[in-house]
């Protein structure tokens, strides 16, 4: 199926590793014009050298940028507009989570938390949104958790961020269509770069990858098994925000392997 993809712009928050950047990779294989961005600027350097490959260097742009940093963000809007005078998609898509309770949980990590989870949304689209005012394909698509719906009691800042930022996303699918459509991906557990961390700090030293992966799954009652790929999100991604799903917004794609327990 051809998700009209070709020649369209799209920018990527957190592109320089895990979902972001296979993300990113995707696009620039359907042809987009894709900008990435990130706080490392080691991170960044290695992302832009592993998606360039053979692609043509003029489709990727790599920004260092803190997408809690309005001024930066703004920095970053505006280098887009330079490089491509308009933004298709945005994808944002920074972010983690934070493992606590109630009980533990700072007040100031509590304003971390929502920090994070709404202002990673709010700087970016505010600074793009003139931008993808101009496409006649305009979408925003947020990366968020399953956690939104479906709270954890040793996630619970991460949870109730995460189900505030989703409602939010909800309002402006309202609010910006027909011009913009707005939909997210809420994710399960995900094999990226929280999940290479933890492995890597495991307690026993002599399991395998694939024996430490195979019992979380077991743990978390993964009906598939296993835990999704970045991969297999990056292509969900391409589908919400290309024209090909042009009558879908306000939409959330769950993306767990079966792992909800909500209608």
């Amino acid at each position: 199926m051809d998700l009209e993809l070709r020649d369209k712009v799209a920018v990527v928050t957190g592109g320089t590793w895990g979902i972001g950047l296979a993300t990113a990779r995707l696009l620039l294989q359907e042809g987009v014009f894709v900008a990435i961005c990130g706080r490392n600027e080691a991170r960044l350097a290695a992302a832009q050298s592993s998606l360039l490959g053979n692609e043509n260097p003029i489709r990727l742009m790599a920004v260092r940028c803190d997408v809690l940093n309005k001024d930066e963000v703004d920095a970053f809007a505006s280098a887009v507009e330079r490089w491509s005078g308009r933004c298709d998609i945005l994808i944002n898509n920074a972010g983690q989570a934070r493992m606590s309770t109630f009980s533990d949980t700072t007040e100031d990590a509590w304003r971390e938390e929502l920090e994070l989870k709404f202002f990673s949304q709010i700087y970016p689209i505010r600074a793009f949104r003139p931008l993808l005012d101009k496409s006649d394909a305009a979408s925003i698509l947020a990366v968020n958790s399953l956690l939104a719906y479906q709270p954890e009691p040793y996630m619970v800042a991460t949870a109730a961020a995460r189900a505030g930022a989703q409602n939010l996303l909800k309002s402006l699918a309202r609010e910006f269509a027909p011009r913009i459509r707005v939909n997210s991906v809420m994710l399960g557990l995900i094999d990226s770069g929280q999940w290479e961390r933890r492995f890597a700090a495991r307690e026993d030293r002599s399991q395998s990858r694939d024996d430490w992966y195979s019992q979380i799954a077991r743990a978390r009652q993964i009906p598939m098994g296993r835990l999704g790929k970045p991969e297999e999100v990056a292509r969900a991604i391409a589908f919400l925000s290309s024209p090909a799903a042009a009558f879908i917004t306000g939409a959330q794609l769950e993306i767990s392997g079966g792992t909800s327990r909500h209608i």
